[in-house]
């Protein structure tokens, strides 16, 4: 095969016919030629420099508070700095607003990834196509005014006040003069035991930083940050003097953010808390967004609404005025229902208006969503008074809304019922100033209970959680490494700043947006033409029977978890997004409290085969599943401060209850997908967050445990006394800071990143064994590890299965490095070579290796690269189990429907399933499909 640069071909051809050759790039320098393996797909060619886009969810919004996504260009196709423009797909091909900025680096400057955001009040399309050009200015351009005490945004429909210091952040919002929000707040809820006396002790969101990220015309993007205070003395956080016992330190750490689009009237507020507290004595009972709705206007023209699942709606007035004794009249009546002004009460029948006073008005609602299935709404006319049981449901849609024709207010809490215990409380709403509270985690839940789930066991030395826990259940226990510290949790809010109260049937659309905010996103065989991601996966392709079967049976694996999600629920606010690791079939349960099988934490890579499925698929319903894994892996399954700072822990009964501080867990591998797809601020910060984080190794040796075990001493890697050198593996370990390095260098274009990544590359080819030296010291500083003195050979299951696969695909296409490149060509190609091939090659024969199926994929991996055809057909083998497998591994993805006194609630279950099995063989068979599909068996 002629060799073609990836500049020429892009020159040369459409993005189509390039993306069947992308993988030429993988081929080893002194490999020699051979035929393409890969043919290409017949596809529609994609026009070169443009990006087609839809909406993710394949219907236009009904409502648009303003849309943000990533999009990819060819390497050497747009030049840094390159302004591009927004087109309506259809007849008209309208030019749209505007605004953009760069996401990420080719290595020769070039754009590889941009940011790009939609006012507001853009006309939606179906489609867009987004190219180089001049970008059309919206027709009300966002303003966002930066001063010493605060910053000013102007969207062109409302305005805001942003504070830089105290405890309210958003002083003031305005729309056309009126004030219709202030005094935006966070309000936290502690109290010093799980069953505490009394109120508990009230404190609110001190800010300590406060930057403008982004400044218009389309988007504007506010950071906040600080630490909750203790609320003031008679503070409205606080309906009575606490009894709890006094915590004057400002603790809970936050970071919002707030989002502001051109022509919008809809503020989005991502919010993130890190736990910093004790579990045995800081209890967090409530934890929210608080802010006041000046109200104005007769009672009986005041309104609430609540939505429910799917497009239901609760809706009652302050002081109802249908069903009475008496009728005020059909055109009073319909107006109320439709929360429109009623007509004078010159109009209304006399009787009900001479007897208005004696008709109940309510102050205070609430919405409480307890548990994934079920909510209730409460109303009360005021403190001291009965609750009124108003209505019941299963899932909240988790929009509210308080306000008058005159203006008011609708909020909304993401992920609602999936996140629960969640609440919407309105208080006040008889008075002048109604004050809305946005609950993340519900108070009438009670506290929230961070406590280890046992006390040890008894495992008090190294030997024990050895040989004792990790031997019965699989669980890697230490005394005070199960503690929260410093893990995080990421919420999304919506405020709508509303002219009137609004129909019915646009509070529905209000509450489809909170559920599901608008996305738009390229097509599969654009983002694959693209080159992004390591050229490792390609889009569906059904041509053979073979093909098809394997399609059939990836959605299967992903359905299959959609269901058992729901099944088993797994929900809740420190759950949501994680999946279990393993199945009991005696109790048909997944392994929920045994030690290291239950929660998934990222283990084998679970959140890559769900974004590289999607990249190949473009459903909205994988996104959205991986999606909310990113959010929760990210946050829940990661240490930020403290201790273990910034290391993830192994799978556990609780999310961060394992020993095992792991950067395979943290790893910026995981997040890269879902940053460069939405530009999303927040995961940035996280993949930032591990550049240094081989630091920490320092500190927290992962194999300190067996170094202290006299008969596995000689498997531990070498003990080192400097801080300046940790010791990493060159899979887990190396694989993550090379996916932290390499971001922050395609981000920004850091030197220091770069450099390190560079030497780390480079020294590790140097090795004597390359990447069978195992691992090494590296210089924390420079990246580079020692040169081993010995030639010994050292191989791990587990060191490819973390994103060392993904991570060396994209460095052997953006840096030039033959030694690099060969020394991972070897490892792919030798890891299952036969026995004889290892002693050949290696001068032994390797031990500890499996996993073969998932290590399948490097298999392929070599001969793509190398244009073997026999490394081909070994890779399918590998892949299959043999020949005869097939129909056995079809009959795993058979479900078995479990009922009656057997389980609680039915169950559809496939014992065989497990979740490390099935991502290494998504991983497996997607990037086996786009490297050899050529040599795939005929079915």
């Amino acid at each position: 095969m002629p060799a073609f640069t990836r500049r020429e071909f892009v020159k040369n051809a459409a993005l189509a016919a390039a993306a069947t050759q992308l993988v030429s790039s993988l081929r080893a320098a002194d490999a020699p030629a051979a035929p393409a393996l890969t043919q290409p797909v017949t596809r529609k060619p994609l026009p070169a420099g443009l990006a087609e886009l839809h909406w993710l969810e394949g219907k236009t919004p009904a409502a648009l508070p303003g849309a943000t996504w990533g999009a990819p260009w060819p390497r050497g196709k747009h030049a840094k700095g390159t302004d591009f423009t927004l087109r309506s797909t259809g007849a008209s091909g309208k030019s749209l607003p505007l605004q953009s900025w760069s996401l990420a680096y080719w290595p020769d400057g070039s754009l590889k990834w941009t940011g790009h955001a939609l006012p507001a009040d853009a006309p939606v399309s179906d489609g867009y196509e987004l190219s180089a050009g001049t970008p059309t200015a919206p027709a009300k351009p966002l303003t966002a005014t930066d001063s010493s005490d605060g910053i000013e945004i102007d969207t062109g429909l409302i305005k805001a006040r942003i504070a830089k210091s105290g405890r309210t952040l958003i002083p003031l919002i305005t729309r056309d003069g009126k004030e219709i929000l202030r005094n935006g707040r966070l309000v936290l809820l502690r109290q010093d035991s799980l069953q505490a006396v009394g109120e508990p002790q009230p404190f609110s969101g001190e800010i300590s930083e406060v930057v403008l990220e982004q400044n218009g015309p389309v988007r504007a993007v506010v950071k906040i940050s600080g630490k909750h205070a203790v609320a003031p003395h008679g503070s409205s956080a606080s309906a009575a003097a606490s009894s709890q016992s006094s915590v004057a330190r400002a603790w809970l750490p936050f970071v919002v953010r707030l989002y502001f689009y051109a022509g919008g009237d809809a503020v989005r507020m991502i919010h993130t808390i890190i736990y910093d507290g004790d579990e045995k004595t800081d209890f967090i009972r409530g934890l929210g967004v608080n802010f006041e709705v000046p109200l104005r206007g007769e009672l009986h023209d005041r309104h609430v609404r609540f939505s429910g699942e799917d497009s239901g709606l609760f809706g009652e007035a302050i002081r109802g005025i249908t069903g009475l004794r008496r009728d005020p009249g059909a055109a009073i009546r319909e107006a109320q229902f439709a929360g429109q002004a009623t007509p004078p009460l010159a109009k209304w029948n006399e009787q009900v208006t001479r007897n208005l006073q004696y008709i109940p008005a309510y102050n205070d609602w609430s919405l409480f969503q307890s548990t994934a299935d079920g909510f209730t709404i409460r109303k009360r006319t005021r403190e001291g008074y009965t609750w009124l049981t108003s209505a019941q449901g299963r899932r909240a849609g988790g929009l509210g809304y308080v306000g008058t024709p005159d203006g008011g207010v609708a909020f909304g809490l993401r992920n609602f019922w999936e996140s629960h215990p969640a609440q919407l409380d309105i208080r006040g709403a008889t008075t002048d100033t109604a004050n809305v509270t946005v609950w993340m985690w519900a108070p009438d839940a009670g506290a929230m209970d961070l406590r280890g789930y046992h006390d040890g066991l008894g495992q008090d030395t190294y030997e024990k959680q050895l040989r004792g826990g990790l031997e019965i259940t699989y669980e890697d226990y230490e005394p005070g490494f199960d503690k929260p510290e410093g893990v995080a949790r990421t919420s999304e809010l919506f405020l709508w700043l509303l002219p009137a109260t609004p129909t019915r049937a646009r509070l529905a659309e209000l509450a489809e947006a909170v559920r599901t905010p608008p996305q738009l996103i390229a097509r599969p065989e654009y983002l694959h033409a693209c080159g992004v991601f390591g050229g490792i996966w390609s889009p569906v392709d059904v041509s053979t029977p073979a093909k098809a079967e394997l399609e059939k049976q990836l959605d299967w694996y992903f359905g299959y978890y959609v269901k058992q999600r729901e099944q088993h629920r797994w929900y809740g606010f420190w759950n949501f997004g994680d999946v279990m690791h393993t199945y009991d079939s005696d109790r048909h349960e997944w392994r929920y409290d045994v030690g290291g099988f239950a929660w998934d934490n990222s283990e084998l890579s679970t959140d890559l085969w769900l974004w590289l499925y999607f990249l190949r698929t473009g459903r909205a319903d994988v996104f959205r599943f991986a999606e909310a894994m990113t959010r929760h892996t990210g946050e829940v399954d990661v240490h930020h401060l403290g201790r273990f700072a910034p290391l993830g822990s192994r799978h556990n009964v609780l999310h961060w209850g394992c020993s095992a501080k792991q950067l395979r867990i943290s790893t910026a591998a995981n997040r890269r997908y879902y940053y460069y797809l939405t530009g999303d601020e927040r995961i940035g910060d996280l993949m930032r967050e591990q550049l240094e984080a081989a630091r920490t190794l320092v500190k927290i040796p992962p194999t300190r445990k067996l170094a202290a075990t006299r008969e596995s001493a000689d498997r531990a890697r070498p003990k080192i006394e400097s801080t300046s050198l940790a010791g990493l593996g060159f899979g887990t370990d190396w694989g993550s800071m090379a996916s932290a390095w390499l971001t922050e260098w395609e981000r920004t274009g850091d030197e220091r990143s770069r450099a390190r990544l560079v030497a780390s590359m480079a020294t590790i080819a140097k090795q004597p064994r390359g990447f069978f030296t195992g691992s090494g010291a590296m210089n924390l500083d420079t990246g580079a590890f020692d040169i081993s003195t010995s030639d010994r050979v050292s191989v791990s299951h587990l060191s490819a299965v973390f994103g060392l696969v993904e991570v060396c695909a994209e460095l052997v296409q953006l840096i030039d490095d033959p030694a690099f490149k060969k020394a991972w060509l070897d490892y792919c190609e030798l890891y299952s070579a036969t026995p004889e091939e290892q002693q050949s090659r290696l001068g032994t024969r390797l031990r500890g290796t499996s996993l073969r199926q998932g290590h399948s994929r490097l298999t392929a991996y070599a001969a793509r690269a190398k244009g073997d055809n026999a490394l081909a057909a070994r890779a399918w083998d590998e892949f299959f189990g043999g020949d005869d497998n097939r129909e056995s591994r079809a009959a795993r993805l058979e479900t078995k429907r479990i009922d009656g006194p057997a389980v609680l609630n039915p169950v559809d279950e496939a014992p065989r399933v497990s979740t490390n099995g099935t991502a290494q063989w998504g991983l497996a068979a997607i990037q086996n499909l786009a490297l050899v599909s050529d040599s795939l068996p005929p079915r």
